[in-house]
């Protein structure tokens, strides 16, 4: 089988205006493959990352978002589905089997999740299921994914008219492939599954095989000789109700997610929402208008940190048009470690550290 990393880029590093929030308020073609690499010399520089050679065609079927052995001979498209975090919307279903999970804000302080599901495609349940934003649906789209909503701002749904995305909206031509669960009350009752989403994306005539930017990633054995330990670290967006912790196991080499200070449940399971990876980036967010919705930057770069086996990095998220954020330091692309990944987008008013705390110090320290 043929694996193919994705193309990386130089990092751009244009930062806008600092400005205070509202505390109220594409497609292309196959799966990209990704293998798990040895660490024996540092990450080629983001400029030359090149295609891998191909290799064995026994060898084992590996995930380009996790870096994970998977079962099926090829992947399916990702979905990228708008999960509501609003505190009733918790504990949300699906949100431990997404390959790559991110938080990012809304508006009136709220956050939401991004899933992006693809090498789990038997997920029962998903959701509460919300609305989308240009933002996050640019998220999405740079996975290749057919983005699954619930309605969404005008000038989301302008985009998905004019450029005549892949989307699926419950409020729209999808509704067939979501349900209302009876024991929630609504706006956080909307759900839907993975089988249901891919039998109405093939409905609708999306395509089923597109390319997936992958990612690099480490021996899962290694562990780096130096780097300042972070065995716990804390995230607050802007509101209380949104603070965020995670702890790192040893044992599972995972960090658990804690949401004010409870673990973060999946109800499908009951397992913790855990990462191997998990990217804290700093992005210039602008209030658009009185109801509070924003413009978040996901483009231009900027800080970020990376928590991996216990310990911080400390470098700067890239993105190049067409490809997904990707965390760099000194110009080149950090490996990933196998497993489940998750980014968090905060603001970088007043400042990109007031927004993260590890080691009991503060990220700038």
């Amino acid at each position: 089988m043929k694996v193919n990393c994705s193309s990386s880029r130089l990092l751009s590093a244009i930062v806008l205006s600092t400005l205070l929030l509202s505390a109220c308020g594409t497609e292309s073609a196959n799966n990209v493959i990704a293998p798990t690499q040895q660490p024996t010399a540092d990450p080629a520089p983001i400029e030359t990352i090149q295609p891998l050679p191909t290799t064995d065609p026994s060898a084992e079927l590996v995930s380009g978002l996790t870096g994970l052995p998977v079962s099926e001979d090829s992947l399916p498209r990702p979905l990228a589905v708008m999960i509501n975090n609003a505190p009733a919307a918790r504990p949300q279903s699906g949100v431990s089997e997404a390959d790559i999970l991110y938080e990012i804000l809304a508006e009136g302080g709220i956050t939401r999740l991004i899933g992006i599901f693809q090498s789990h495609t038997g997920v029962v349940k998903i959701g509460p299921i919300r609305s989308i934003r240009p933002y996050l649906l640019d998220i999405g789209e740079s996975y290749g994914g057919v983005t699954v909503h619930a309605g969404g701002s005008p000038a989301a749904y302008a985009i998905l008219q004019k450029e005549k995305k892949a989307d699926m909206d419950e409020i729209g031509r999808a509704g067939a492939y979501f349900w209302r669960d009876k024991t929630r009350k609504a706006p956080h009752n909307l759900y839907s599954n993975a089988a249901k989403l891919r039998e109405g994306a093939e409905k609708l005539g999306y395509e089923k095989s597109v390319k997936v930017p992958g990612y690099l990633f480490n021996n899962p054995d290694y562990i780096p000789a130096s780097g300042k330990q972070a065995a716990e670290f804390s995230v607050n967006f802007l509101l209380k109700s949104y603070n965020i912790d995670y702890k790192y196991d040893t044992q599972l080499q995972t960090y658990q997610r804690y949401v004010n200070g409870k673990p973060h449940l999946d109800l499908n399971n009951n397992k913790p929402v855990e990462a191997a990876n998990v990217m804290v980036m700093g992005s210039d967010h602008k209030v658009l208008d009185d109801v509070g919705r924003l413009q978040v930057d996901v483009e231009l770069g900027g800080e970020a940190l990376l928590f991996q086996r216990g310990q911080v990095t400390k470098g700067r998220w890239s993105r190049e048009q067409s490809d997904v954020i990707r965390f760099v330091k000194d110009g080149k692309e950090v490996l990933m470690y196998p497993g489940i990944t998750h980014i968090l987008v905060v603001p970088n008013a007043p400042s990109f550290s007031s927004h993260v705390v590890y080691g009991g110090a503060d990220s700038a320290t």
